[in-house]
């Protein structure tokens, strides 16, 4: 099932165009961005995970959409849902998560977009919870987390990270499909 292009007052939440390889891969060789993940990732890796991107986007009716300002850039980044890659005790989960170029930091994109795909995935998708999560320090994507109401349910070890790496641990936020609802009535 093909995923919908979804809309906000601002945004548009769109499939991948050739055109958005450039800016994907400036976006993910930028240390600023990538801070709180283990690097930055090549012209190679960064064309890989836009094509991986897609074929999600094609065929499960969701995916990291790109994010495109209306009237303004054809491409700041990413925000969307994705299925956990990974073995927890929350697992198997759909998260949503999300990426913008450094430029478009503090204007409010990601949490509005965010919206719209929380939206989607409990309408229209009628999925029943969904997860964020995120490095202990990235502080930033934990207040964003909080803002659109989810809830912290515990701290854990990054299974993809080495036990000793900075990062490996992390914060897990989550929404379900009732609270996004009494949010909602709010």
């Amino acid at each position: 099932m093909k995923a919908k292009e979804l809309e906000t007052d601002r945004l548009i939440l769109r499939h991948w165009k050739f055109a958005d390889d450039q800016a994907f891969f400036k976006m993910n060789s930028d240390p600023r961005v990538m801070e709180y993940f283990p690097s930055t990732l090549t012209v190679d890796e960064s064309l890989d995970f836009s094509r991986k991107i897609e074929e999600e986007l094609q065929t499960k009716g969701y995916g990291l959409w790109a994010l495109q300002v209306k009237n303004g850039p054809k491409f700041i980044g990413f925000v969307g849902l994705h299925e956990v890659s990974f073995q927890a005790d929350f697992t198997p989960a759909v998260e949503i998560g999300w990426r913008l170029c450094f430029d478009s930091w503090g204007k409010g994109y990601a949490f509005e977009a965010a919206i719209e795909v929380l939206r989607y995935a409990f309408s229209d998708l009628h999925l029943q919870k969904i997860i964020s999560f995120t490095a202990v320090q990235n502080i930033r994507s934990q207040k964003l987390m909080q803002k659109l109401g989810m809830t912290k349910e515990c701290d854990f070890r990054n299974p993809k990270l080495h036990l000793d790496d900075r990062l490996s641990r992390h914060v897990l936020f989550s929404m379900t499909a009732e609270s996004y609802q009494n949010r909602k009535g709010e």
